[in-house]
């Protein structure tokens, strides 16, 4: 059951993981602009509420893009960690993302192929046809969800997870996500978000072995609202 306690939303949380809702604009690792990232505030969340005294242990299982929102994982304990990213390396670890484009892809169902090259220099990749020098195969499969008036729902299964994948290769056939000018989307969302959202999440506990299944509710907003009615 999720629980929001001052701008943290709580999806799951145990004794191993705590696995919260990202907001747009968050970042989950201190980067180079000094702002405080999620990290930070997940470990004064598990402080407070448990009273700990010292440091608290906490590991960064995955990431995702600051103007993206959804699930993140946390790991709570050093072989919560260890085995988590195990299970992500042999990908029994399945994740669903929700994306919302404005140019409906020609087909409603798909599997994206490419040979994606990230360019450090403007934090941007690129996706080729065919592998060249410093590319990395690339898979995804999506399928269309809903239509809108202007904008259309897709949901989209990783198979592999490069830099920046599902924006550049739905960008790549021609639907960028909405508010993503990185990519190709002609204007900005007000709040700088981008309309990306890490929905489910399905694993079996690393410790436990339970069957844990997540969903991560969209961000109360109107074209995200409209999407799930």
């Amino acid at each position: 059951m999720a629980s929001t306690k001052g701008n943290l939303e709580v999806l799951f949380e145990d004794n191993h993981l705590i696995i919260v809702n990202k907001k747009s604009g968050d970042i989950v690792q201190g980067d180079k602009t000094g702002d405080t990232p999620l990290s930070e505030i997940v470990k004064e969340y598990i402080k407070e509420k448990y009273n700990k005294p010292g440091n608290v242990f906490l590991g960064v299982v995955h990431r995702l893009d600051r103007p993206t929102t959804g699930i993140i994982v946390f790991a709570r304990t050093s072989k919560a960690l260890e085995r988590f990213n195990k299970m992500l390396r042999e990908k029994t670890v399945n994740k669903t993302y929700w994306a919302v484009v404005k140019n409906k892809p020609k087909k409603e169902i798909d599997t994206l192929i490419g040979f994606l090259r990230k360019n450090p220099k403007n934090n941007k990749s690129t996706s080729y046809s065919s592998e060249i020098k410093g590319s990395k195969k690339a898979i995804l499969h999506y399928k269309l969800l809903k239509s809108l008036d202007n904008y259309h729902l897709l949901e989209v299964n990783l198979e592999t997870g490069r830099h920046h994948q599902i924006r550049c290769q739905l960008s790549a056939i021609g639907s960028p996500i909405k508010g993503d000018l990185k990519y190709g989307f002609d204007r900005s969302n007000k709040d700088a978000s981008i309309h990306l959202h890490a929905r489910k999440l399905n694993f079996t506990h690393p410790v436990t072995k339970e069957v844990i299944s997540i969903i991560a509710p969209t961000p109360n907003e109107v074209i995200w609202n409209a999407c799930c009615q």
